[in-house]
Parts: C-alpha cells; structure tokens; sequence
C-alpha cells in the first residue's frame, strides 16, 4: 500500500525513500516523478491507491516503497509542544518572585555581613604577648630564711616571696631608738637648764637695779657733803668717808650689770646646746626610721598580682642587696601586633580586638587596642 504526499517547495525528509517508478529503473527522490516540473504540472491528488496487480512489466509488488514523507519525529512533538506551552514564569509568578526577593535579600545580607563584621576587621598572625616583666631582689643583705613560693606561681598583691632574717636589724632598730630616747632627755636637761639661768637673769637684773639705787644715793650723799665741807659746816673726814661710799656702790652696780650680762649669755649657751640636742633628736628618728625600713626590707613581697618565674633564691643562702633572686611576670600583660601600614589607617585606640592564642585554641579572648 503506497501514500503518495504533496512534495512541492518541500525538502526530503529522514523518512523519505527511493524507489524505482519507471520501467527504465530511473529513481524519484523525496516523491517526485522524474521528467515532470513540480511547479507547472498538477500535484498528484493526495490519498491511497491500491494496485490490483496491473503494474508495467518488470515492476513487482515488492519494490515498491512509500515515496511520500514519514510521520513527525518525537523531538518534533516535543519541540511542537514546548512552543505551545507558557514558561515557569508565566505558570508560577508568585514562586519565582519569591525567589527572587530571597536572593536578592540573601544577597543584600552577605553584603551587611561583609560590611559590618569582615571589611572593618583587620588580622595579623605575626603578634606575642608582652609585659612589663621584672626582677626581684631584697634591698638589705641577710640570710634568707624563708622561701614560701615556688617557680612559676601565681601570687597576689602582698604575698612574702623571700624573708631574711631580721634579728641584725631589730637590734639596729632598738639601738636607734635609744638614740631617740636619749636626746630626748637631752633637751629636757637643757630646758630645765635654761629655766634656771633666766631666773638667774631675773636676779641679775634685781641686783642691778638695787646697786643702781644705792649708786644715786651714794652721789647724792657725797655731793652733799661735799658742798657743807666748802662751806665749812662739814668735817672733810665725813666728806670723804661718803665719796668712799659712792664709790663702792659704783662697783657694786658695775659688778651686777656684768652678772646680768653673763647670766644671759649663759641662756644664750644654753639654747645652742638645746638645738645641738634636738638635731641629735632628729638624727636619731631618722636612724629609728630608717632601722625600720631595713627591718621591713627583710620581708620581700609582691608588688601586685602576677606569676613568680626563674626562681634562683633558696632556704640558707645569703642575698646581697641588689641580688636578683627570681623574676616576676605581672598579670597586667598585652599583645602586641605587627600590623601593614595599609592595615592600621582606619584603627584608632578603644576599638574592639579579638585575639586567638595558639596554645589555647577553644579559647575566646577580647580587648581593645590601646596605642596605636
């Protein structure tokens, strides 16, 4: 059975077929039947013609093959298919919205996220810790009696690191305070002293004015007599008995100014000795202050808070003043950073820092930069 297909302005196709359709063998490729013009010749009506066993000579049943186009493809269909139908986007709006919002606000949130926790950050791997670490050693020399810590302890403010012995500096103690005590008794001997000598200036200058009296009474005596003597109501003999008298109390009065001079120039003495006393005072308070330092100085504590490293100091050894018997790391320590130049513009001293020690690596540890 044969279907014979329009062929005309067509291309063959994968299901077109060759056969012979002439008794000369001649071929009609993709339908057409040679020695006729498809464009001014009538197609063949279309439809099925069944051969009743008449054909030319030479022809038979079994060469005959279908000239006419085979049946569209499945790609085709599908293709076909495709076509006719809308996109996913026209089928669902609304989910592809949805997707798109998300994206562009997963999107908008690594943005945030980039901004805000990883732009203003900057790393460096090329950091240590640091502190102001120091060495211990005893201000006075002494034996050491007492090591109450060990290498590598952590100790607070106050604690006794070292103790020397302390009994040579009790006694250089006590002795300064005898010092003390003594010069202390100094000058009140002295107070009493000079007490006394004022009253003896008291005395002086009664004596004086009482010779003074006696002296002008003297003159007045001898002058008196004197002048009944010219005038011849007198004896000389008792003229001059009172010149004698005159001059005797001009002696006497003499001789009370110069102990009024004297006792106060013994005050005078007095008082200088009194200050030697004090200053001896002040020396000895200085030694007692100075003995207790010493005696303090034997007992060796922490300063502040922090860990007591490459411990040397040991029970029965003598320790020079200045010997460094350990050294001690405080607990106020921090990290410093080598940083690029190009990484420290926008740093500035009380911003946020993050630091990751390797030794302890599920430790979180937080501070802020202080310099930069």
């Amino acid at each position: 059975m044969l279907q014979d297909q329009q062929t005309v302005g067509r291309q063959p196709s994968r299901g077109d077929a060759t056969r012979p359709s002439d008794p000369d063998g001649r071929a009609s490729v993709g339908g057409e039947t040679p020695g006729r013009n498809p464009e001014t010749d009538a197609p063949p009506a279309e439809g099925r013609k069944r051969d009743d066993g008449d054909d030319a000579p030479g022809r038979s049943a079994d060469d005959e093959t279908s000239s006419g186009d085979a049946p569209p493809s499945d790609a085709e269909n599908s293709s076909d298919d495709s076509a006719s139908k809308p996109n996913i986007l026209r089928r669902h709006p609304f989910w592809a919205l949805g997707i798109a919002v998300a994206v562009v606000a997963l999107a908008a949130g690594a943005y945030v996220y980039w901004l805000t926790r990883l732009h203003p950050y900057e790393s460096t791997d090329d950091a240590f810790v640091d502190a102001r670490q120091f060495s211990i050693a005893p201000k006075v020399a002494g034996y050491i009696v007492d090591v109450p810590v060990t290498d590598n302890q952590h100790v607070e403010a106050g604690a006794v690191l070292f103790q020397i012995d302390r009994r040579d500096y009790e006694v250089a103690l006590a002795q300064a305070r005898a010092q003390v005590a003594s010069a202390e008794a100094s000058i009140r001997n002295f107070d009493a002293q000079i007490e006394g000598q004022k009253a003896q200036v008291a005395a002086s200058q009664a004596e004086v004015m009482q010779a003074e009296a006696s002296l002008k009474f003297a003159r007045e005596d001898a002058a008196r007599y004197r002048d009944l003597a010219e005038k011849g109501a007198g004896t000389i003999q008792r003229s001059q008995s009172s010149s004698s008298t005159l001059d005797q109390q001009q002696a006497a009065y003499d001789r009370a100014r110069a102990n009024l001079v004297a006792a106060r120039t013994q005050v005078g003495a007095l008082d200088a000795q009194k200050a030697g006393a004090e200053a001896s005072l002040a020396t000895g308070k200085a030694q007692v202050a100075q003995a207790e330092l010493n005696l303090g100085y034997t007992t060796v504590t922490a300063a502040q808070p922090g860990r007591v490293v490459q411990l040397s100091g040991a029970k029965g050894q003598f320790a020079q003043a200045g010997q460094t018997l350990s050294t001690f790391v405080p607990d106020d320590i921090w990290v410093i950073a080598n940083y690029k130049e190009t990484q420290i513009t926008d740093m500035r001293p009380g911003q946020h820092a993050d630091i990751a020690i390797d030794a302890y690596p599920e430790r979180k540890i937080t501070g802020h930069v202080d310099s930069v």
